[in-house]
């Protein structure tokens, strides 16, 4: 299979962006073990600046372009911010979307949604 590099996305003949997918997921889960090494006890708000700094950045990077639509590449993604997650220790223990309200975030699906309703927005 022939693989052409545009910029920094890569894609595949059937339009996929698997590698250039695989490729952000890794480097936030890369981040995400720095992260854990260096801050033992991280609290609330110290993970939510460093998390909305280093690995999330690389899970949204062109997203409007490889878009995902399969369900595994949804939940492939949204593992990386559950994972990033657990390592507030006070939260660690519940459920992922009682996780996400106590730091007060999103889901990556819905930032996505919410991204591309801004780009229609200011296309409009």
């Amino acid at each position: 299979m022939t693989y052409t590099k545009t910029s920094e996305c890569f894609f595949d003949p059937h339009l996929t962006f698997k590698d250039h997918l695989e490729e952000k997921i890794n480097k936030a889960y890369r981040i995400i073990g720095l992260i854990k090494r260096n801050f033992i006890n991280v609290d609330a708000k110290t993970f939510t600046l460093l998390y909305k700094a280093l690995v999330r950045p690389h899970v949204e990077y062109a997203n409007s372009v490889w878009h995902p639509y399969k369900k595994k590449d949804i939940e492939t993604i949204e593992k990386v911010q559950k994972r990033a997650t657990k390592l507030v220790i006070s939260v660690r223990k519940s459920a992922y979307k009682d996780r996400l309200i106590e730091l007060n975030l999103h889901t990556l699906k819905y930032r996505r949604i919410r991204g591309d309703m801004i780009e229609v927005f200011k296309i409009i």
